[in-house]
């Protein structure tokens, strides 16, 4: 293996030829330390209380960014208090919404982080979920584009706008679905009709018992991949991820070790290391493989918007 073909050197293909859309939010994250999670009628005392303009969306949009990679960002800003914080902040960093306002407000989320890094969330839901079709109509979506869905726009208000939306696209597109945490609210019938759009499905250890893969994840995605003729991405944590695209192209795709801080923006900076892949035409393989050093560098850090430009992801590999 020469150095071009370890990530560190593949990097400087990292070029796009695929314009992506981000189908998600940008919402107002309050992250909070505790020691556990409160039982009913506690009170439990945080500490390190901070506050980042965040969302799968915005996490997604901003990782690309850093990357250098453009995106057409699909998020739905309103014209309140919150608005006004996300909106200077996309100013700030030169990261452009591709809809107009819409009247309301954009939602905040309450993170709790424990010792061992895990999140809970509390979310008060916005105007980021107002979707209609003819709001996602002026979106100009090319051929062969990359489409990533988050799974918290899938709610019972906008879900059939948007599966409505993704049917009515007239030409080849990729989707990239992430379910996330919300997973077990999704329709069965809406999923059905992503899962028949072929799209490109991801899911964490516990979003793959969700959707019935349990027992050897090998043996478990590949009936799942092939039942729904969709490729499956099983992302497990320290164990890397293991992938099923066709009986010739599966398989573990390796970790980085990372010394875990918390997991916020964990999730979303993979999905967007997969994205950043596919969009300069890397392999899946190869795009997970840069999901997960991403993700590796963000889990060492706290909030969910801290993921790295190329420099500092190199010199992050190149330290592993």
């Amino acid at each position: 293996m020469t150095v071009a073909d370890t990530l560190p050197g593949k990097l400087k293909t990292l070029i796009p030829e695929r314009t992506i859309c981000v189908l998600g939010a940008a919402v107002i994250d309050q992250i909070m330390s505790v020691p556990r999670l409160p039982y009913r009628g506690a009170d439990i005392e945080a500490k390190n209380r901070q506050m980042h303009i965040g969302g799968c969306g915005l996490n997604i949009a901003s990782a690309l960014h850093r990357l250098n990679i453009p995106s057409l960002n699909a998020f739905l800003i309103g014209n309140g208090m919150g608005t006004n914080q996300i909106s200077n902040y996309l100013q700030a960093r030169g990261i452009e919404v591709h809809l107009p306002k819409i009247d309301g407000d954009n939602s905040w989320c309450l993170a709790f982080v424990e010792p061992d890094g895990e999140r809970s969330f509390v979310t008060v839901t916005g105007v980021e979920n107002n979707w209609t079709q003819a709001i996602l109509c002026q979106l100009d979506i090319q051929p062969n584009s990359l489409i990533y869905l988050s799974g918290y726009q899938l709610v019972p208000s906008a879900d059939e706008a948007i599966v409505s939306w993704l049917e009515s696209i007239n030409h080849a597109v990729e989707i990239i679905i992430d379910f996330g945490p919300r997973i077990e609210q999704i329709r069965p019938d809406i999923m059905a009709r992503l899962f028949a759009l072929n799209s490109i499905v991801t899911v964490n250890r516990d979003e793959a018992r969700i959707i019935g893969i349990d027992g050897p994840v090998e043996e478990a995605a590949a009936d799942w991949s092939n039942r729904h003729n969709c490729p499956l991405i099983v992302r497990r944590d320290k164990d890397g991820a293991f992938f099923y695209q066709s009986e010739q192209n599966n398989g573990w795709v390796e970790p980085y070790a990372a010394d875990v801080k918390d997991t916020i923006g964990a999730g979303d900076s993979h999905a967007g290391g997969v994205l950043a892949g596919l969009s300069a035409n890397w392999s899946l393989i190869d795009a997970i493989r840069l999901g997960n050093a991403i993700a590796s560098y963000v889990v060492e850090r706290t909030g969910g918007d801290c993921s790295p430009n190329l420099e500092a992801l190199h010199r992050h590999l190149c330290e592993r």
